[in-house]
């Protein structure tokens, strides 16, 4: 998801299992959170998703629409609700730049700024624009298996680099063994777990297995998450290069 929403968009589903192996497993934890990366955001794809922002007092509905193409390009547009219809955003790369149909502007988005809240939501910039994160600035390594119903589940713990450009201290993933994450979950330098996101349903979509439903959880605000519901998605499209331009995210073409 470099998409994340664009990221985004699309995972997890946590049970908690007794271990059925305490072994070292044979696969490789650096291949398998790239196995995982690489089927949830595909070669490219378009989607259409439902975005509910609940907290304690109140909850907010978006429709978006979402194209991804390769490891750089992710182009996220809202149609719904009127006050937020056009609003857009154009992930390049590192590089991510919004577009205010109210103001008829775009305005990139520095790094001071990339963490974040994402339209409000529990999703920060940097979830939308760094899928590749997880690959290039950690190590990772599966520290345990279980198993859901019929499937392997493997328990990968992931620390970035020394001196990579990330916020948190630890990551921990729950990858199915068709390469699925279940979830996962996000630890602060101190160690304390922050948020989580988990797959609340997987099911078919366009030809193979996808997590429809997505909750982002807060660990330490009560009630409060983010879910995405995709109900539309088709993968290995071909989409334009001029799809994924700065005259695309404020002229929309499609």
């Amino acid at each position: 998801m470099k998409k994340t929403l664009a990221l985004l968009i699309g995972f997890y589903f946590a049970i908690a299992l007794p271990d059925v192996s305490n072994a070292a497993p044979a696969l490789d934890g650096d291949k398998l959170v790239k196995a995982a990366v690489d089927y949830w955001r595909d070669r490219s794809s378009y989607s259409e998703s439902k975005m509910t922002i609940h907290r304690p007092r109140w909850e907010r509905e978006m429709s978006v629409k979402v194209w991804t193409e390769g490891d750089d390009n992710a182009l996220v547009r809202f149609t719904a609700p009127a006050k937020d219809a056009g609003n857009a955003s154009l992930t390049r790369g590192n590089q991510m730049w919004l577009f205010t149909p109210n103001i008829n502007k775009i305005v990139r988005v520095p790094p001071s700024m990339m963490h974040q809240s994402w339209m409000g939501s529990d999703f920060s910039y940097n979830d939308l624009a760094k899928a590749d994160d997880i690959i290039e600035h950690y190590d990772h390594k599966i520290v345990a298996t279980t198993r859901l119903d019929d499937k392997i589940v493997y328990t990968v713990e992931s620390h970035p680099h020394e001196s990579a450009p990330v916020v948190w201290g630890k990551e921990i993933l729950l990858i199915r063994e068709d390469f699925i994450i279940l979830e996962h979950a996000f630890y602060d330098q101190d160690g304390r777990l922050t948020k989580k996101l988990r797959a609340a349903e997987i099911k078919p979509l366009d030809g193979k297995l996808y997590a429809t439903v997505i909750v982002m959880e807060q660990i330490e605000k009560a009630d409060t998450w983010t879910r995405i519901e995709t109900s539309t998605a088709r993968f290995g499209v071909e989409i334009p290069d001029v799809f994924f331009t700065l005259s695309n995210l404020r002229h929309p073409r499609q």
